[in-house]
């Protein structure tokens, strides 16, 4: 976790760390084991300029791997990460990518986080009650109190719940809320929210660059 571990009280993850090996002794649980964490080593705190925020990893086979909403090259696009790029396409007119590894957004600034970092195989939300709630809103709550501006998308009820967390905080801050990206509720108001273009003029605005939202193809 690299310079997280000085920024964050991390002695509740012992108890969940524990919880999620027993679950793993009894059932598939996502992300595999060791990449609970990889948002973390990806961006680190001063790098963060974005935070967009998720309910949980996903848990079909083959398809979590340690950033929200991201997959490995390869891997078939989820629904949810096919939105996603709808939605991107069409708010700045970035080519639809051919693969979803958000990789390279998270090397640039975006802290792809869910408020659940781990889950069963099969079961939506089925770690909600681990303490990874409580973790990731500490989480949340220390990077509202860093200095640099920081744009915050929220996507889906679990997400929007952590909006509390920041209302406090000094530094310039964008505040997005939508729907999932999931099929399920995409139509509700996720698709026409623009916002990539939304934080790239807020970054722009607070004197950061802009993101640069573009992926290999490969």
């Amino acid at each position: 976790m690299g310079a997280w571990e000085q920024l964050l009280d991390t002695q509740q993850l012992p108890n969940i760390l524990q919880r999620v090996a027993l679950a793993r002794e009894h059932a598939v649980v996502y992300p595999p084991a060791g990449r609970e964490f990889f948002a973390f080593s990806c961006t680190q705190p001063s790098a963060v300029r974005v935070v967009i925020l998720g309910q949980d990893p996903y848990h079909e086979p083959g398809q979590a791997m340690g950033l929200a909403f991201s997959v490995a090259k390869g891997t078939r696009l989820p629904p949810s990460l096919r939105n996603i790029f709808r939605e991107l396409t069409a708010d700045i007119g970035v080519a639809t990518p051919a693969q979803g590894d958000l990789t390279p957004w998270a090397s640039r600034g975006v802290l792809l986080l869910n408020t659940v970092l781990s889950v069963e195989s099969g079961k939506a939300n089925s770690h909600a009650d681990y303490g990874w709630q409580e973790f990731t809103d500490m989480v949340i709550a220390k990077i509202a109190a860093l200095p640099q501006p920081i744009a915050f998308v929220l996507w889906g009820a679990q997400a929007q719940k952590k909006a509390a967390l920041l209302r406090e905080s000094t530094a310039p801050r964008l505040l997005l809320h939508a729907p999932h990206p999931s099929p399920l509720s995409s139509y509700r108001g996720f698709f026409g929210s623009r916002p990539f273009s939304k934080i790239n003029e807020f970054l722009l605005q607070n004197g950061e660059q802009a993101i640069d939202w573009t992926l290999g193809n490969r």
